[in-house]
């Protein structure tokens, strides 16, 4: 299987030539990252990818549809949605 990465790298140039024009994907109020302080990096911890398995799964035609028209990611969406179930019912017992 030939799967297509979604894998992109870029210079530190490169990105703020697409910051200046425009094309930049990071939302507008989020703060540079040298003005957040010491006190915000001092808890910072590294956080590891977590394994994905891929599984084949039926799901009801509206649900799909709802995430697909929120745009691109929405497998990722759904998987953030089932997380934060999951998460949820941990914290219940």
């Amino acid at each position: 299987m030939n799967a297509k990465s979604t894998t992109a790298k870029f210079s530190l140039s490169e990105i703020r030539a697409a910051r200046a024009r425009g094309e930049d994907k990071t939302r507008a109020d989020a703060p540079e990252a040298e003005s957040l302080g010491a006190d915000f990096w001092k808890d910072a911890r590294i956080v590891a990818p977590r394994g994905k398995t891929s599984v084949h799964l039926r799901l009801d035609s509206d649900i799909v549809d709802w995430f697909k028209a929120h745009g691109k990611g929405h497998l990722t969406r759904m998987n953030a949605v089932l997380r934060a179930y999951v998460e949820a019912q941990k914290g219940r017992g």
